[in-house]
């Protein structure tokens, strides 16, 4: 899986967010402050916040007072929601979502195997949260994955 500048950016800029919002609840952080602490271009990071704000995860306040705000608890969002907002399914084979690749004429055991990388990604993204991102931990068992003997190997 090939993670994208987009996607990365807009995972960074949700757990600013959340960091923010538990120190100062309520009040909005500007893009530029956004793109300073994570180190992002801020007209790039215009397009994701939007995105981001179109997919219900950040909301934005207008005025000389205004900015971006998490929308949802960031114990509710969790990265393979953001990878779905911004760039569509988690898993796809020349475009086509894995389950339906039988009416593109792929046949087994081609069909699961792509399910199962699917699964795999679910298995992972769908638990870690832009809570737990900003917290700075992951649940114990995807960090058991991360330092698993040959995790870091390319």
């Amino acid at each position: 899986m090939r993670i994208s500048h987009g996607v990365d950016y807009g995972v960074r800029a949700l757990v600013a967010l959340a960091s923010s919002e538990r120190d100062r609840p309520g009040v909005p952080v500007t893009r530029e402050a956004l793109a300073t602490e994570g180190g992002m271009p801020p007209k790039f990071l215009n397009d994701i916040l939007a995105d981001l704000r179109n997919g219900g995860l950040v909301k934005s306040r207008r005025g000389p007072d205004g900015g971006w705000m998490i929308a949802r608890p960031a114990a509710e969002i969790t990265v393979a929601e953001v990878i779905r907002v911004l760039e569509g399914p988690l898993a796809s084979v020349r475009g086509v979502r894995p389950h339906e690749l039988p009416a593109e004429g792929v046949r087994e055991p081609f069909v699961s195997l792509w399910i199962a990388v699917r699964a795999a990604l679910r298995s992972v993204l769908d638990r870690v949260t832009i809570d737990d991102l900003a917290q700075g931990s992951l649940p114990d068992d995807i960090a058991r994955l991360a330092g698993a003997p040959g995790a870091w190997d390319a």
